[in-house]
């Protein structure tokens, strides 16, 4: 594994490795509490830490995401047919996103988190364009249902996507240099020659080398391919970006390095984020506000601060206790532990769930009614 907190919570002994040798070897509490090496002082300053303060100084406060949002989305719904019977008819739903709503200002991180099949990646797919939805969503003020194709694709280019697995979001056959030059050529943006130029830009940008152009993905490691992804991604100048699990698959040193990049480029280009993520040490280190999603519906949303310092829904007070302190001396006892699964989001024709209303707890902080 690369989570240091399930290492710390799981194992007696604990073997580092890197480069396909051992750097280091010893009893749990000796490597976390006396790393001798290193590396392995370098994998354990990586790992992101609840209430550790690693994050931006202050987060933003709600009233900040009124003006000249670059996304708003209300009442989202989106629901999957599945057929059955002889005669394959439709006959229960998948509600995978019911109700949604929220904005997005500008050089902001809104982060969505969640359990696996809570609505969250579902929900930036229909905000990307990739799932068909009912509600609404605006772009930059501009509504996307009431757009024709050509108006909608100019649209489209405010918002851009970064997948969680860098090597299958990226074309085998294709050089990186051409994967990151798609989308301009796509829209027509800049000659053959400018297009060159814009991509050898983005490339050093992103830590890479105009050198490296050239190579295909597979010659890359996965933090270089996250990287690809991320000059991409960059490449029509977005106002938006959407990072779905866009780090969950990368070590813990290399996640830090592009957690660090993408707040360098926000900062730089002044674009906004929704971050997806199931990873709460994660989501702190980043987010300036934070939606918690459960079966499909928001059922907690504020500023980070409130969101981490005075968790209000329980099922918000399970997700940050289930994350594994990454400290063999500590035993995570703060909140009752998830004792079940979560219900399935299927439902019979005609069924709908029942509808979650959040009320404001004080200054913007969202909060659904238990059960």
């Amino acid at each position: 594994t690369h989570d240091m907190g399930v290492v710390a919570e799981m194992a007696d002994r604990v073997i580092i490795m890197r480069h396909g040798r051992m750097v280091e070897e010893g009893k749990t509490a000796d490597i976390f509490a006396r790393p001798q090496a290193g590396y392995t002082r370098e994998l354990l300053a990586a790992v992101p830490r609840i209430g550790s303060g690693i994050g931006r100084q202050e987060s933003r406060s709600a009233e900040t995401a009124t003006p000249a949002n670059v996304a708003d989305v209300k009442d989202l719904h989106v629901r999957f047919d599945l057929h059955g019977g002889f005669f394959g008819r439709v006959t229960r739903c998948v509600h995978a996103v019911e109700g949604v709503s929220f904005s997005i200002a500008p050089n902001e991180t809104l982060a969505l988190v969640g359990e696996s099949g809570c609505g969250k990646s579902t929900t930036a797919k229909a905000l990307a364009g990739l799932v068909p939805y009912s509600g609404d969503i605006a772009i930059g003020g501009r509504n996307l249902s009431g757009l024709g194709r050509d108006e909608r694709k100019a649209v489209r280019r405010d918002v851009q996507m970064i997948f969680q697995d860098p090597y299958a979001s990226l074309d085998p056959r294709m050089r990186v240099g051409d994967l990151v030059a798609e989308p301009l050529l796509i829209h027509g943006i800049a000659s053959k020659e400018e297009r060159s130029e814009r991509v050898a830009a983005l490339f050093e940008r992103v830590g890479l080398s105009a050198d490296q152009m050239e190579l295909y993905p597979h010659e890359f490691s996965g933090g270089q391919r996250q990287r690809v992804c991320i000059a991409r991604a960059l490449a029509l100048r977005p106002k938006l970006i959407i990072a779905d699990e866009s780090v969950s698959a990368l070590d813990v040193s290399v996640q830090a390095r592009v957690l660090d990049l993408l707040k360098e480029l926000q900062r730089e280009f002044g674009v906004a984020y929704l971050f997806i993520s199931h990873d709460m040490a994660v989501v702190e280190n980043i987010s300036d506000r934070v939606a918690v999603m459960y079966l499909g519906q928001i059922v907690e949303m504020g500023t980070r601060d409130q969101v981490f310092s005075n968790p209000r829904h329980p099922y918000t007070r399970r997700l940050i206790e289930a994350v594994p302190v990454p400290d063999p001396a500590q035993r995570r006892s703060r909140f009752a532990r998830l004792d079940q699964e979560i219900p399935s989001a299927t439902r019979r024709i005609g069924e709908a769930p029942l509808k979650l209303a959040l009320r404001d707890v004080g200054n913007g902080h969202l909060v659904a009614a238990e059960g």
